[in-house]
Formats: structure tokens, C-alpha cells, sequence
């Protein structure tokens, strides 16, 4: 296999897409540490932007960007553009039967939907538009197609979602080849009858598609809400890839939450996916890889095995003090979006919880969840982190994360400058007074911080704490014991809040730098945009001068500033953010072990110096290039009472790494 000619991706370094950690084991461990992972002629050829359906079993590498580490093996099923969930291709002889029941129901409702769709257009818009929907009628009805697709149901022993879908991409590709004739154009109308179709088959199908899996499934989709990315279950995905989506979108948090591997911003490589039956997702490298050779198969099985043994050295590590080489302390938290994550943060040694994201209650409810259901949420974190602190960020709905009863949030214009975040609870006090009382209720039992996101003005922290105040006053009245002092603090996430970082920071205990934002709305780059992710980065020096203006802002008002976005938990930025004046970096529990290892492995004065070459430096690519150079040399020396000193390979595959966060 020759070395693959990749698409451009980018990753939140302006740099392209390199290896980034997970946790161990095939269906979610990471690659081998070092930087070249392929030995010579291994590594496969990458295809960008494919236009052609590939010949059955024949590989197919494609280049994405990588938001989630790890690897995962295994059968596929394709979610469709339209939201249709296709199931697995193959079945078995015995399901045969009533699979051709299946396909002829379908046909025969979707031909009355597409008669009865007719007539309505017939009443509403004339007979010349209902006579375009009586076609579909007629194209349905062809008895052509109908027998075609039980001959493959019954030949190829597939499912009747996957017969019609192939009878009719097969249509549609020859009526395309006609260019420049009216029959062209009739693709579009077999596309549409097909959508018709497969709606009314998979529509027969109920349950969720993770519940009608019988084994651990590769999920691949035009893109995945973070509501729907909350809703899979690891163990039946294992991974998922999309065509759209990037680094920093709140779907690539999820899915490093939940430790599933994936892959985003593909383009579109559905229609080609849907053909094949095995894929492997590389979320180190940004890699979907279709229908892999066994050659392949074995080399990621074995370069699972070799993370699994790695991340076991890590982790009996875990409870090493957090400090540079020259006794610098440095606190490391865990970020969190759901409950059962703080024994992960356990687990790998952090000091607390930086960042409980509590949207993630919110986003698969059917209704807000009450004041009760909510601190009982809080209430059992809270007493899992056995008195380390617990910072709870209150509600960050808007922009990309919908809940499912408010179906209108989406109609905004511009929804990521909206009505978004702490704008929206302050405008619904029926929305934040109750997650104020759960929070205010929990912090009883424990060390817990309230903080505000996406505070842009000072106005709008006076009048989230006026609220809180209230809130405090009333449980009080009830009866309900409270601490005396309640440390809050605000997400500095916009241009603004920096620029005002001296004011805001005479009025706070802490600032949580959410980059994530602060990345998007300085460089007017939309985090989830896969067509713009090159001009996303966290090197940028524009972006590095408000940090440094925070973090001097805190130092002068002496309160802490901790680092909790993307930048928090990539270890090409660990050293950097050190210098910078960082002492609290908060991340995805399974980043903690790398992190860790790169603040045992440098010293603060190193740090310092290296914070002052890049706020010198002009552009990201030139940053980029200092903090690659520095964490190389310093993960190749020897690190004291270390067993094994880190080899320059190892060190080179760690930079660029790191999950959304």
C-alpha cells in the first residue's frame, strides 16, 4: 500500500489532523505513540472527495478531521441524508420471507403516500403539479422495479431498504449519463421516489436503530445533533463518521465524552459507504477506512493492543503529583457532560471537576427536566468527588445544541450570536431559577462553583448573580442549609469578556477560558463548519493575546483562571498555556494521563520562555511550528524517576493531539 495523498484538514492548531489519544482497546483504545504509525509500504492510500461508487470489497481510505481518538472495527449502517436510519445490508436465509413482505407493504404504502400527496396537490396548486406526483405514482407502481428488488433481497440475501436503494441508484446513475437531455433530469425524480420508499420501509422499523443492532455497528452519517450523539450507546457504537461537522463542534464533545471514536467533515462519501459491509475508524488520524483488506485489519488490531498496554502504564501513574520538573503545581480537572463521568475523573487523578456541561440533561428530554430530577444529578457528582471541588456551569443551550422541545430554537438567523446560553436563562426564568435551586441545593454536600457561560457584558453578570442571590435567599426561607459563600465565576468565551476581563474580574472568584468559543467568535470561524476548519486555530496570536490579557487580568485581581476548551486537554498547547500564567487546565477525563505525562516532563521557566516566543510570532502556522519543536525536545529528554525515558517518536506522535472540548 502506498502513502495516501490526503484531503487538507485542519486541525484546532491550523496544523493538519495528527494523532490525538484515547482510551484503550479495539472498539475505543488509540493508535501506537509514535508519529509515523505505518511502517514502510503499510500505510494505505487516502481518496479525497470521492465521486464514483467503488467496486464491491475494494478499499477505500478517505481523509477527515479527527474529534474523537481511538479505533473502531466492525459492521456498518448509514443514516441517511434525510435522517433515515438504514439498517445493516446482509440478513439471514431464514429473514428472507418476510423481508419480501416487508419490501412489497413498502412499495404498495408509498405508492398510496404519493397518490394521496397527488390529489392534495391537485386541490391546493392545479393539475399540472399533481400530475408530477402521479408520475412518482406510476414510477413506483413499475412492476420493473418491484421485481428487480426482490431479486436482489432474494439473491443476495440483503434487506429491502438496501434493494431498492440499489435498483434505484442504478436508475438514477444511467438516466445521469445522458447529459444535456430531459432524461437527465429525471434522476431527480427517481431520487425523490426512492427517498419516498426507504421512508415508508424504515418507517416500519420503530425502535431506535442502536436497538435493533445485533452487534457492535460503525455508525455513518451526513452529521449527528449532539442530542443524537448523547443517545449512542458505545457499546453497540463502538464509532461514527460524518460528512459534515468539525473539531470543535459540541457532537465531537460528546462523542470524546462518551470515549467513541470518530471522524467528522468526510464530504460526501454516503453514497459510497452505504455499499460496503466493514469499515474502520481511525479517530487519531481522521480516517474512515472502507471495507479494509485483512492486512489492514490486522495492523490496527495490533496497534490497539499497544495502546491498551500503554494507557495501563498511564494509568498507574495517575496519582503521581501534577507538577513540572522544578515543582511548579499544576491542578488538573476533569470536563464532564453527564453524570457517571466523575468516576472516570476518578480514575485518572484529576483534582475535580473544571466543567459540568449541565445542557447535556436537557438536550434528550422530552420536557426541561424539574428542580428535583436535577439536583439529584448534581447531588450524586457532588458525592462521588468526595469533597474535590465541582464546578457547574449552568445551562449552555443554543447554537447547535437544540433541545427537542424547543423545535423553534433553530429558526434564528445567525443562531450562534442568539439567543443563546445565559442570555437565554436570563430571558426565561422558569428555565434557570429551577437549575439555580438544584445547584444551590447540591452545593450543601460538597465543594461546588456556579458558573456563568457566554457572559459578554458586565450587565449580564450583575443580572445572572441578582437571580442567584434570589434564589439563595428563598431555599434559605425554606429551610434548606446552604454554604455561607458560594464561589462563581464566568466563562470568558468572547472577544468582549477579554477585553473586560479587568472589570469582570472584581466582581467573580474564578474565570473558566472556554476557547472553543473564544476561537470562533475572534476569528469568525464557525466551530462546526467543515468547509472552513483550516482558518480555525488555536495558534492564532490573536487568540493567544487575550488569553495572556485574562490571565493578567486575574493575576492582579488574584483569582484563578482555569483553561477548559479544546486548548486545555492538547498537549501541543499544555506548555504554552504554563508559561502563559495557566495553573488549572480542565479536559475530557481520557486526556488527563497525556497531560499529566507533559507536565511532568518540562519546566516552568522553559514554559515561560517559550509563552514569550510565541506572543512574538505573527501568524498561527509560525506558532504552530515553535510549540511542535518544543514539545518534541522536551517529551525526548529523560524525565526523572520515569522507568523508561519517552523516545523522540513517541514525542512526535503526541503533538496536534487532543479531543474537542
Amino acid at each position: 500500500m502506498s502513502p495516501p495523498t490526503r484531503r487538507p484538514r485542519a486541525d484546532a492548531a491550523g496544523q493538519p489532523a495528527k494523532s490525538r489519544r484515547g482510551r484503550a482497546g479495539l472498539a475505543g483504545g488509540s493508535s501506537s505513540p509514535g508519529g509515523n504509525r505505518w511502517g514502510a509500504g503499510m500505510r494505505p492510500k487516502a481518496t479525497a472527495n470521492p465521486t464514483t461508487r467503488p467496486a464491491p470489497r475494494t478499499m477505500q481510505v478517505l481523509q477527515g478531521i479527527a474529534i474523537s481518538p481511538g479505533i473502531a472495527m466492525g459492521p456498518v449502517v448509514v443514516v441517511d441524508r434525510s435522517g433515515l436510519a438504514l439498517p445493516t445490508r446482509s440478513i439471514v436465509e431464514e429473514a428472507v420471507a418476510g423481508e419480501l413482505d416487508r419490501l412489497d407493504r413498502g412499495l404498495r404504502d408509498a405508492r398510496q403516500a404519493a397518490e394521496d400527496d397527488a390529489a392534495e396537490a391537485r386541490d391546493r396548486l392545479g393539475p399540472q403539479y399533481a400530475e408530477i406526483l402521479t408520475a412518482h405514482s406510476r414510477m413506483i407502481a413499475d412492476p420493473t422495479l418491484q421485481r428487480e428488488a426482490r431479486q436482489r433481497v432474494e439473491s443476495e440475501r440483503i434487506s429491502a431498504e438496501h434493494a431498492v436503494l440499489e435498483v434505484l441508484e442504478g436508475y438514477a446513475a444511467r438516466l445521469e449519463g445522458y447529459t444535456g437531455s430531459h432524461l437527465a433530469a429525471r434522476a431527480a425524480d427517481v431520487r425523490d421516489i426512492q427517498g419516498r420508499i426507504l421512508g415508508q420501509l424504515v418507517g416500519a422499523r420503530p425502535e431506535p436503530i442502536q436497538d435493533a443492532l445485533a452487534a457492535p455497528t460503525i455508525v455513518l452519517a451526513h452529521d449527528l445533533t449532539p442530542s443524537e450523539a448523547a443517545g449512542l450507546d458505545p457499546r453497540r457504537v463502538p464509532g461514527f463518521a460524518t460528512e459534515a461537522g468539525g473539531r470543535a463542534s459540541h457532537t465531537a464533545i460528546v462523542a470524546a465524552a462518551l470515549e467513541i471514536p470518530a471522524v467528522a467533515g468526510l464530504g460526501p462519501v454516503l453514497d459510497l459507504a452505504r455499499h460496503c459491509r466493514t469499515a474502520i475508524i481511525d479517530g487519531d488520524q481522521g480516517l474512515l477506512i472502507l471495507e479494509p483488506d485483512e492486512a489492514t485489519r490486522e495492523h490496527y488490531r495490533r496497534l490497539a493492543a499497544e495502546r491498551s498496554e500503554r494507557f495501563a502504564v498511564l494509568a498507574r501513574q495517575a496519582d503521581r503529583p501534577d507538577e513540572t520538573l522544578d515543582g511548579c503545581p499544576v491542578e488538573l480537572w476533569g470536563n464532564i457532560e453527564f453524570g457517571g463521568e466523575a468516576a472516570a475523573c476518578l480514575e485518572r487523578g484529576a483534582a475535580g471537576v473544571g466543567l459540568f456541561r449541565t445542557e447535556f440533561l436537557f438536550l434528550s428530554a422530552q420536557e426541561p427536566p424539574g428542580e428535583d430530577e436535577q439536583y439529584a444529578v448534581y447531588a450524586a457528582v457532588v458525592r462521588s468527588m468526595a469533597g474535590r471541588p465541582v464546578t457547574i456551569r449552568t445551562l449552555d443551550l443554543g447554537a447547535d445544541k437544540i433541545a427537542g422541545y424547543r423545535p423553534g430554537a433553530g429558526l434564528e438567523s445567525n443562531p450562534a450570536l442568539g439567543l443563546r446560553s445565559l442570555r437565554l436563562s436570563l430571558r426565561d426564568p422558569g428555565l434557570f431559577r429551577p437549575q439555580l435551586r438544584a445547584v444551590l441545593r447540591a452545593s450543601a454536600l460538597g465543594d461546588v462553583r456556579v458558573l456563568f457561560p457566554l457572559v459578554s457584558t458586565l450587565a449580564e453578570l450583575r443580572a445572572a448573580r441578582a437571580v442567584l442571590e434570589g434564589v439563595a435567599d428563598e431555599l434559605r426561607a425554606e429551610g434548606h442549609p446552604l454554604p455561607e459563600r458560594i464561589p462563581v465565576g464566568v466563562m470568558v468565551e468572547v472577544p468582549a469578556a477579554a477585553l473586560m476581563a479587568d472589570h469582570l474580574a472584581k466582581e467573580v472568584d474564578f474565570f473558566s477560558i472556554g476557547t472553543n468559543d473564544l476561537i470562533q467568535y475572534t476569528l469568525a470561524v464557525d466551530r462546526t463548519n467543515e468547509t472552513v476548519a483550516e482558518l480555525y486555530s488555536a495558534a492564532d496570536p490573536s487568540v493567544l493575546k487575550l488569553i495572556a490579557m485574562v490571565v493578567e487580568a486575574c493575576r492582579k485581581q488574584g483569582i484563578p483562571a482555569t483553561v477548559c476548551g479544546t486548548m486545555g486537554g492538547e498537549p501541543l498547547y499544555a506548555m504554552l498555556l504554563l508559561g502563559l500564567g495557566i495553573r488549572q487546565l480542565s479536559m475530557p477525563p481520557h486526556q488527563l494521563p497525556e497531560i499529566k505525562r507533559v507536565i511532568r516532563s518540562i519546566r516552568l521557566d522553559d514554559a515561560q520562555a517559550l509563552a514569550a516566543q510565541a506572543l512574538s510570532r505573527s501568524t498561527a502556522h509560525e506558532v504552530a511550528e515553535l510549540l511542535d519543536a518544543a514539545l518534541r525536545q522536551s517529551l525526548a529528554e529523560p524525565i526523572p524517576g520515569s522507568a523508561n525515558a519517552v523516545r523522540p517518536a513517541e514525542a512526535a506522535g503526541m503533538v496536534g493531539q487532543g479531543a474537542a472540548s
